[in-house]
Formats: structure tokens, sequence, C-alpha cells
């Protein structure tokens, strides 16, 4: 009985022992833990909006596309000895590009020749003969007519044989090679592909309300996006005359390219309209603008508190961004310090 007692007092004395213990580890481990005190003011920068003469330039986004560009077949069937360029070559209109094989049209062609040669001779022999009237007239116009026939058919092997070698259409750059030395050709399978890029043509989308701007034969600044530094003078060609599912219509310019080309076609780039009228805006920092794209904040100080308030933007001016509604002049924003920073929580700016 005694020993159990005993067991028992030894028992809850650990007990105890264990308790306290992980009670002190409990206050160590809370008082290690920084407490964050969300009443404590946050330290930032901050700005008083003020309104800022802008000139608000329209511009509009479209895409560079080639004058001309066409697809080369051949005009006949067959093999395909040779091809003479490829991806990238610079080519000269009338230049040839493939050649096919004309092995059997040249023999064909000297058959006709050989033919020629000896019913020009029966012409000649007929002819002396029908005027003594040692033949009879028939046989000297049938030589005749076999004669002019075998021109035509040398005329027509000829013809054929010049249409074994492919000639570009226009001068320009190849931009496509669908075919290779051995391949068979046909009239309307593609072989090449030629893109003349020493003129564009630019295509924008205009809205509407805003179509008037734009006069036919009139000269507009063009730029490219990869070379801003780039001007260019383009000349409206067309002005579409049905609108698209946005309701917008194509304007079209045409545009020659520089001298080294360096506009290539596919490239996008914009027209610009300069506004002489200054309109004055809300023009932010971008670094000020938290939030997401769908949904821009910022962050207003009111009564010392940050508040967070939605704000809609438009245009985007380098690291600036013009804000069109919820914000107004002498509205302060926070610039810098977003560290920690809530909406509702206690500021002090320090700028």
């Amino acid at each position: 009985m005694k020993k159990t007692i005993i067991y028992i007092i030894v028992a809850l004395a650990l007990i105890s022992i264990v308790v306290i213990r992980l009670k002190t580890n409990k206050e160590t481990t809370v008082n290690r833990v920084y407490q964050y005190n969300k009443e404590q003011a946050i330290n930032v920068q901050a700005i008083t909006l003020k309104l800022e003469s802008v000139k608000n330039d329209i511009s509009y986004t479209g895409t560079f596309e080639p004058n001309k560009e066409t697809r080369i077949s051949a005009d006949i069937q067959g093999k395909i000895n040779s091809v003479l360029v490829d991806v990238g070559s610079a080519v000269r209109k009338g230049q040839a590009l493939v050649q096919l094989d004309n092995s059997l049209l040249e023999l064909q062609l000297q058959t006709i020749e050989i033919q020629i040669e000896g019913l020009e001779a029966d012409v000649k022999r007929y002819t002396v003969l029908a005027n003594a009237d040692a033949i009879q007239g028939v046989q000297l116009e049938k030589t005749e007519l076999s004669f002019k026939s075998a021109k035509v058919q040398k005329a027509t092997l000829t013809e054929q044989i010049n249409k074994t070698i492919i000639t570009a259409p226009f001068s320009g750059i190849v931009t496509a090679k669908l075919t290779e030395e051995g391949a068979f050709s046909a009239p309307g399978i593609p072989l090449l592909q030629i893109t003349d890029i020493s003129s564009l043509k630019f295509t924008v989308n205009v809205p509407e309300q805003e179509l008037s701007q734009f006069e036919t034969n009139q000269q507009y600044a063009l730029s490219a996006d990869a070379y801003p530094e780039t001007v260019l003078s383009g000349k409206v060609i067309m002005t579409g005359s049905k609108a698209n599912m946005g309701n917008s219509f194509p304007v079209q310019f045409s545009v020659n390219n520089t001298a080294d080309l360096k506009i290539k076609s596919g490239m996008f780039g914009n027209v610009q309209l300069k506004n002489k009228a200054e309109e004055k805006l809300i023009i932010i920092p971008a670094s000020a603008i938290v939030g997401t794209n769908i949904q821009p904040q910022v962050f207003l100080v009111k009564n010392g508190k940050a508040i967070l308030q939605n704000i809609t933007t438009s245009n985007r001016f380098q690291n600036k961004v013009q804000v069109s509604s919820g914000l107004t002049e002498g509205d302060v924003i926070i610039t810098n310090g977003f560290i920690n920073l809530f909406d509702g929580a206690n500021v002090t700016i320090s700028n």
C-alpha cells in the first residue's frame, strides 16, 4: 500500500515537471516571435497630384505587308534539273530560278529543224517544176503547207523549251523554297515564293468616328515597332467601305521601305496623328500602381491612413500612366514604401 502511494506521488511530480517545462518553452517561443503592431505608423513616400499638360497624340497600330508576293509554278510538266536560288536570295525580274529537264524537247526540235530544211528544199524544187508545168500545182501547195506546219511546230517546241527555264516575274526576295532538284513540276504546283518588300502596304483599323482624319492620297508619318527611330512616309491608298466586326474600318497606306530593307513583312507598326490641342490630365508614376492589370489600384493618404482606391488607366507614357477616373487633383498617393502596407494602415509621409 505504501509503495503504491509512493508511485502515485512520483508520477504526479513528473507530470507537474513536464507541464511546467512545456509552459516555460511556450512563453520563450512567444517572446522570440516578432509581433507586428498593426497600429504602428508605416513610413511611406507620397506625392500630391496636379493636372499636367499633355499633347494627347492619337496612335493606331497596324501591320506591314508586302506590296507584291507570289508563289511561282511551272507552265509545263517536267523533271527539275536544278534550283538556282535559295531562301533569302535577292532576285531580279527575269532572273532564272529553276531549270527543268528539256533534253527530249531539244531532240524534237532538232527533228523538226531537219524536216524544215528538207521541206524548204522541196518547196524550191517544186516551185521551179510547177512553173515549168512539170508537176501539178497541188503538189507544190501541199509541200508549202507542210513547210508552214513544220515551222509552227518549231515555234511551239521553242516556246516549250523557253518555259523550262522558270524566271522571276518581279524583283524581290525568295521567302520560301518548296521543291528540290529531282522533283517533278506540273502546272499549279508551287515551287518558290517571292516577296517584294521594296515597297509595303500598311493597314490599320480605325473607329468610324475617327475615320474622317484620314484622306486619300495624303501623307502620314509611320514607324515600325522594331525601329521606332525610323520615320516612314505613308500615303493613304484605300479607305474601307465596310466595317469589320469591331465596327472599325481598314485604312491602307503605301510605304516605301528603307534602302537596306529594314522593315520586314509582318512587322507591327503605328501611324501617329499629332494633336495640337493640349489637355490637362492626371499623370501618375507607374510604380504607384498596385492590384492587377484588370483592376489597377493605388493607395491614397487620407487623415493619416492608407486607403486603397480603384482607378481606370488609359495611355502609358514610358514610366508614367494616365488616369482617366478614380483620382482628382490634390489627392495624395503613395509612391514608395509598400512593405506591410494594407488598406486602413496608419502612415507617416517622408519625402
